[in-house]
Parts: C-alpha cells; structure tokens; sequence
C-alpha cells in the first residue's frame, strides 16, 4: 500500500490531524476530513470524516454526518451516521435519524427521529462525491454472460 516510509508517515499523519471550527464561524458546504474534527461554530452542509467529530455546546449542523466515531453537544439538523461509536451529550439535540454500531446517551440529551443499531459498518470515502458505499459481507456475483431463461 505505501511505497516508502514517508509516505506511510504522511499518511499517519493527516489521519491523526486535528481540525477546529471555531464558535462564531460559519461553513456553508461541505466538510471532508481524514482527521479529527471539533466543530463549535455553525456549518450548512454535509460533514464526512474518518476519524472522530466533535460538535460542541455551540455548534449547529444542517446537514448530515458520516464519521467512525462521534461525540453531539450541540444542534443537528440531518442524519447521523456512526459506524463505531455515538455519544450524545446531555446539552444535544438531534432532529433526525441515527445509524451507529453503538449509541450512549447521557441524561438530558434529546433525539427526535428513528434510530438503527448494530448496522453493517459502512466504508467512509473522502473525495467520492460525499458517498458512503457498504463494504460487502460476501463476494458478489457477476451476471455476466448469463443468459434470461425464456
């Protein structure tokens, strides 16, 4: 996969940044990261990242959220979708559905929407459009020179 030692460090190295938006600021459009993300300020889109987003007691999200792990203290307006672990904080509110592998949620947190658990781990891709494709559980087949029976 890496060709060298540098480009093995390179690689480490944008996945444990860190990013911040800061309270005050506002996004509009969408946010990809390999990295960490802590988010206080408001964002009007899609965010994607492959490691952790934080969204502090003053963020506010329209828009939906793909990461590996997730911790909520603000406002979000749009799917949440986790594929290890979610935790809402109690100052949280969630105005739409969630898909994590495992959620917590603390004492005073509110979530209105639908929620799945223990759904199949979804690969997060950084640059394909904002696209998550499910890794598959088996190989598939092709229907390549098959012929409909008649």
């Amino acid at each position: 996969m890496f060709n060298s030692k540098n480009e093995k460090m390179t690689a480490e190295e944008i996945h444990n940044s860190s990013n911040t938006i800061a309270k005050g600021t506002i996004v509009e459009g969408n946010i990809e990261t390999f990295g960490n993300i802590r988010i206080e300020g408001r964002v009007k889109g899609n965010l994607k990242s492959k490691a952790k987003v934080v969204l502090g007691k003053s963020s506010d999200l329209e828009g939906n959220l793909l990461a590996q792990n997730a911790e909520i203290a603000g406002e979000v307006k749009g799917t949440l979708e986790v594929s290890e672990v979610l935790i809402l904080k109690p100052t949280s509110v969630i105005n739409g559905d969630i898909l994590t592998n495992k959620l917590i949620v603390e004492s005073g947190a509110t979530f209105n929407g639908n929620c799945k658990m223990g759904v199949s781990i979804k690969e997060i891709r950084i640059g394909e459009n904002g696209q998550a494709k499910e890794k598959p559980n088996r190989p598939t087949q092709s229907t390549e020179g098959i012929k409909p029976t008649t």
